[in-house]
C-alpha cells in the first residue's frame, strides 16, 4: 500500500475537510496532512502572501478556523516546496486541497491529483450541457479563474459566497442567485464548502456537486 499526501494552501490538518477524505479512504491506508502556511503567525502570511491588488487570489483556513486572503503566484511557488518535502517523506500519491488554478506545479513519482485539472472535465461529463452556476469564495476569483472552464460546453455563471465566514444565509442567496439567472446544475467551488453548505446551497431546489466530496470519492480510487 502507499501513502497518501495532502496539501492544504492554508494549515493543516484541515479539520473541515479531512473528516470527508476519512469516510471514502481506508483506514489503513498512511497518511500526511501537510499545508503551505504551516507554522506561520498571521502577520508572517500577510508579510510572505499578502494579495497584489490586480492579481489573482485565494482564500484558505488557518488552524484556529479564521480565513485568509493570499497571492496565487506566491502559493504556487511555495506549494512547490511543500510538494517536494511530501514526495521525500514517501508519498506515492498527492491531493491538493484547493480547487485554485495552478500552472506550473508537478511531482518527480508520485501521482498528483490537481482538483483544477480534475473538476472541470468531469463537470463537463457529468452535466451533458446543462447550465452550470459555480460559487466561489471570492469575487475576484470569478474573473481569475474562468479559463479552467473551457471544458464547458457554455461558459459557467458564477456568484460569490465564502465558505469561511459562518453565514449559510449568503451561500443560499448566492444559489438563488444563480437559479434565477439560468443555472440549471450548481458547483460549489472551493474545497472548504462541506456538506451544510451543500444544504444551503440545495434551498435553491438545484442539484448541487460539492467539490471536495467528489474530488476525494475519485481520489479513493487511486490510492
Amino acid at each position: 500500500m502507499g501513502k497518501l499526501g495532502t496539501l492544504t494552501i492554508g494549515q493543516a490538518p484541515r479539520a473541515d475537510i479531512t473528516p470527508i477524505l476519512d469516510v471514502v479512504l481506508a483506514d489503513e491506508l498512511p497518511r500526511v496532512h501537510a499545508g503551505i502556511l504551516d507554522g506561520l503567525s498571521r502577520g508572517e502570511i500577510e508579510e510572505d502572501f499578502a494579495a497584489v491588488p490586480g492579481k489573482p487570489v485565494l482564500i484558505t483556513r488557518l488552524l484556529d478556523g479564521s480565513s485568509v486572503v493570499i497571492d496565487r503566484a506566491r502559493t504556487e511557488a511555495a506549494a512547490q516546496r511543500k510538494l517536494n518535502a511530501l514526495e521525500a517523506e514517501g508519498c506515492t500519491t498527492i491531493l491538493m486541497l484547493c480547487t485554485g488554478h495552478f500552472e506550473t506545479l508537478a511531482t518527480k513519482q508520485a501521482r498528483f491529483l490537481e482538483p483544477d485539472r480534475i473538476l472541470p472535465p468531469t463537470v463537463a461529463a457529468l452535466t451533458r450541457g446543462a447550465q452550470l452556476g459555480i460559487v466561489v469564495p471570492l469575487a475576484e476569483q470569478i474573473d481569475s479563474e474562468a479559463g479552467k472552464w473551457a471544458p464547458l460546453a457554455s461558459a459557467p455563471i458564477c456568484a460569490a459566497a465564502s465558505p469561511y465566514q459562518g453565514d449559510l444565509g449568503a451561500v443560499t442567496a448566492a444559489a438563488e442567485d444563480l437559479r434565477r439567472r439560468g443555472a440549471e446544475v450548481l458547483l460549489m467551488d472551493c474545497m472548504g464548502f462541506v456538506e451544510s453548505h451543500r444544504r444551503a446551497a440545495a434551498a435553491a431546489g438545484l442539484p448541487v456537486i460539492l467539490s471536495n466530496s467528489l474530488i476525494a470519492k475519485l481520489a479513493s480510487e487511486l490510492v
